[in-house]
């Protein structure tokens, strides 16, 4: 049984990064698409994988944070259960 992590909490300076680093990318992707020297329908198509690689990463990433709280919530579920049994227990109840 493991308890859930709360001590990696993420701070403003690494949100920051990853918005940055993201917004890059994506603006670096659609300038390339744009003055690549070829015929519209080639940047329409490189256009239209940055958005679906877009949407896919932002999807991805809500599926990640899902899972992780899902398992936050059966890690506390779980410890509630223990923390239950062990508060009921009474080791000089005798047994018989």
């Amino acid at each position: 049984m493991t308890t859930p992590n709360t001590s990696s909490k993420n701070t403003n300076a690494f949100f920051a990064q990853a918005g940055i680093s993201f917004a890059v990318a994506l603006l670096a992707m659609v300038f390339a698409a744009l003055y690549l020297p070829v015929e519209p329908w080639v940047r329409a198509f490189l256009g239209l994988g940055t958005l679906y690689l877009t949407t896919s990463a932002f999807t991805l990433a809500k599926c990640v944070r899902d899972a992780q709280e899902n398992q936050s919530v059966y890690a506390r579920l779980d410890q509630a259960r223990v923390d239950k049994i062990l508060s009921e227990h009474d080791p000089f109840r005798s047994v018989s």
